[in-house]
């Protein structure tokens, strides 16, 4: 079973900076297309970005960038310029070419004055 644990979430001033991580366990991660979602209160919960496994980081409109270490089986999500809408649960999600899906327990991100 593919096991993933997300942190760095916390609560921070509208303008700045979270750094979110998030490690698997095994060899399957290097495998794998990692993304974050997350799950803003009252909306369904959406897509926050991707990276293939070859790829190293991945930049989203400028504020939001996700990366990954395959050597560490960690991907992180960097955001910056950070708004109060930007306030949600984020999780961690693994997917393989051949249908494995794996999600983490989530890390709440909470952006107020």
């Amino acid at each position: 079973q593919v096991q993933l644990v997300e942190s760095g979430g916390g609560l921070v001033q509208p303008g700045g900076s979270l750094r979110l991580s998030c490690s698997a366990n095994g060899t399957i991660f290097s495998f794998a297309t990692m993304g974050w979602y997350r799950k803003i209160p009252g909306k369904q919960r959406e897509l926050v970005a991707t990276i293939a496994r070859t790829e190293t980081t991945r930049t989203v409109k400028g504020r939001f960038t996700i990366s990954r270490d395959n050597a560490q089986n960690t991907v992180y999500l960097q955001m910056n310029s950070l708004k109060p809408e930007d306030t949600a649960v984020y999780y961690c999600n693994l997917e393989t070419s051949w249908g494995v899906t794996a999600w983490g327990q989530g890390t709440q991100v909470t952006v107020s004055s």
